[in-house]
């Protein structure tokens, strides 16, 4: 028996599970919101755009604000950890759930490559904060990783939505498609 956690990143904020159990017979702990950047800061959660499609500057503004989401990040991550580190869990690892891998500099759209330089801040918030706790983690991006599971968990794609929507049973408010891909990233870490 292993637990593992996932995670969707999201702009600031990200979808954090935590499953117990083994791989063919996964049980959901937890699943909840966690801010990776201070809903007090105004530009927090898009810090690289200035406006509407424009990006900020680079300069001490933007690097002030960058290391203040950082800072804040990895606090809530290892909080969430934590949390369940003092309640006995031992994590096999971490699924960390993105929309996009591509290098923001191969990007020649200003506006994309902006959203994709925070989705690569934020993701790379999560990876920091699951290393600096010695948990192992695993990037997927969103749209490919039905069917990884498929191959590697050796079940129909269908099957496997069908066990990921049944999760959601047994939590409280929604069972949205991000909370389906991190509790997916975290099976795929258990079976490992």
């Amino acid at each position: 028996m292993s637990a593992a956690l996932g995670f969707t990143i999201k702009s600031g904020w990200a979808c954090a599970v935590v499953l117990d159990g083994s791989a063919r017979s996964p049980q959901l702990v937890t699943s909840r919101r966690i801010e990776l950047s201070d809903p007090a800061e105004e530009h927090g959660r898009q810090p690289y755009h200035a406006g509407t499609g424009t990006a900020r500057k680079p300069g001490p503004q933007l690097d002030k604000l960058i290391a203040s989401v950082e800072k804040f990040g990895r606090q809530s991550v290892d909080a969430f950890i934590r949390e369940h580190e003092k309640a006995g869990r031992q994590f096999a690892g971490a699924g960390i759930v993105v929309g996009s891998l591509i290098d923001p500099a191969q990007i020649a759209n200003d506006h994309i490559r902006i959203h994709a330089l925070e989705g690569q801040l934020f993701r790379g918030i999560v990876k920091a904060a699951t290393d600096r706790r010695q948990v192992a983690s695993l990037i997927w991006r969103e749209r490919d990783i039905y069917g990884f599971a498929a191959n590697r968990l050796r079940r129909s794609e269908s099957a496997i939505r069908q066990t990921v929507a049944g999760f959601g049973r047994s939590v409280e408010g929604p069972w949205r498609a991000e909370h389906k891909a991190a509790a997916l990233a975290a099976w795929l870490v258990i079976a490992k």
